[in-house]
């Protein structure tokens, strides 16, 4: 089919939202894209390879820009979208779903009960906030708390952590496993609880937690396109941390097209890896600045045209002294502005002596405040 050269058949993936530049070789080798060999047809069966040529025909004039024809690109299409049918589910089937996925707590009550239990599995969070409020903390806080065993309430998963900024401290993460296991040893009340404990240490949270370093888009897009390869292996993983989501496309502003088609394709990619692999995605974003008229406003980075692809998002801000995290949009919560403080044993509530008594049952919302409170005591 193809028998322009590589690197024009790269030229025609990239600006649909696929790779591009050296540092996506070693993905192009692993896919052998070569016109030669018929494994080419093959991968362009996969479904995200069909996204990104719809992307393109809706584009318009990409396949002249890359160097490859209409004929190509249209025969390329035609191989993506042969043999794959729409997979329908029932309104209820999700619904029993989404009510067999659990949350992560933050260790913020306040913040855990207007979530209605912490960060959701199965859906796409966005913590946005200026530098220094907090951001990597909760990631890291989120990274660790998702692998409480199970008898206290956790999901005693594991977790993919995507660095592009170069902030993951592994001794801030050390401080946080430590913090969590000796709540979770003052929880322990039966033998079950104890044996869990066996298992719940600062090296298993440390070998629990996967860390990928992507330098720019090309590589954040690679390491997305290889996970579906790379969570057969690792069931237990629950959560996908990307910190941020904003850095590596920051120099695109020159090319606002090709960063909103590589943006659309990276919000789907998420959302497919929430709801297809039951986990939480979570990415943290920066804030800019935006003219409305003579005022200036601080609103989240990337445009308005991300802010679909998370379901929920939380702003972290300072009012003063105070540290406060807000929830500013979710289709299943109210907006809400709990406060919040960073201590030496991570992300936790202002002050545990101001939150009313909870009338309702015990979860592990409740579980993860009385950790607190005993190791207070």
């Amino acid at each position: 089919m193809f028998q322009r050269s590589e690197k024009n058949l790269w030229r025609f993936l990239v600006p649909i939202g696929v790779l591009c530049s050296d540092s996506a070789t070693r993905f192009a080798t692993r896919l052998s894209l070569n016109s030669t060999q018929p494994s080419v047809k093959s991968h362009l069966l996969e479904p995200d390879f069909f996204f990104f040529l719809l992307t393109w025909r809706s584009a318009g004039s990409t396949h002249s820009e890359a160097g490859v024809s209409q004929q190509e690109a249209l025969e390329a299409l035609q191989a993506a979208s042969s043999g794959h049918g729409v997979a329908a589910v029932t309104a209820l089937e999700l619904l029993q779903k989404e009510e067999e996925f659990r949350s992560i707590v933050t260790f913020c009550s306040q913040l855990d009960e207007a979530l209605g239990g912490g960060v959701p599995v199965g859906k796409v969070t966005e913590i946005c906030g200026a530098p220094g409020v907090g951001k990597t903390q909760l990631c890291l806080q989120l990274a660790v708390d998702v692998q409480v065993p199970a008898v206290f309430g956790g999901l005693g998963g594991q977790v993919l952590f995507v660095d592009t900024e170069g902030g993951f401290q592994v001794q801030r993460l050390v401080d946080l496993a430590g913090a969590a296991v000796r709540h979770c040893s003052l929880l322990a009340e039966d033998e079950e609880q104890r044996v869990a404990m066996t298992t719940f240490t600062v090296e298993t949270i440390l070998s629990n937690v996967f860390l990928v370093r992507c330098r720019d888009y090309v590589e954040l897009l690679a390491e997305l396109h290889l996970l579906p390869d790379f969570l057969p292996d690792r069931p237990r993983l629950r959560l996908l941390v990307i910190d941020s989501v904003a850095f590596p496309f920051l120099h695109l502003h020159d090319d606002l097209s090709q960063r909103t088609r590589l943006l659309q394709g990276l919000g789907l990619r998420l959302i497919a890896a929430a709801t297809d692999h039951n986990i939480a995605v979570v990415t943290t974003n920066h804030m800019t600045t935006r003219l409305r008229g003579s005022q200036a406003q601080l609103v989240p980075a990337l445009g308005d045209l991300w802010g679909h692809a998370p379901s929920i998002r939380l702003l972290l801000r300072w009012e003063e002294s105070r540290r406060l995290a807000s929830i500013v949009k979710s289709p299943g919560h109210m907006d809400a502005t709990v406060q919040y403080q960073i201590t030496c044993q991570g992300f936790r509530d202002a002050d545990q002596s101001e939150q009313p008594q909870s009338k309702r049952p015990r979860t592990q919302t409740d579980q993860s405040a009385s950790s607190r409170e005993n190791t207070r005591t």
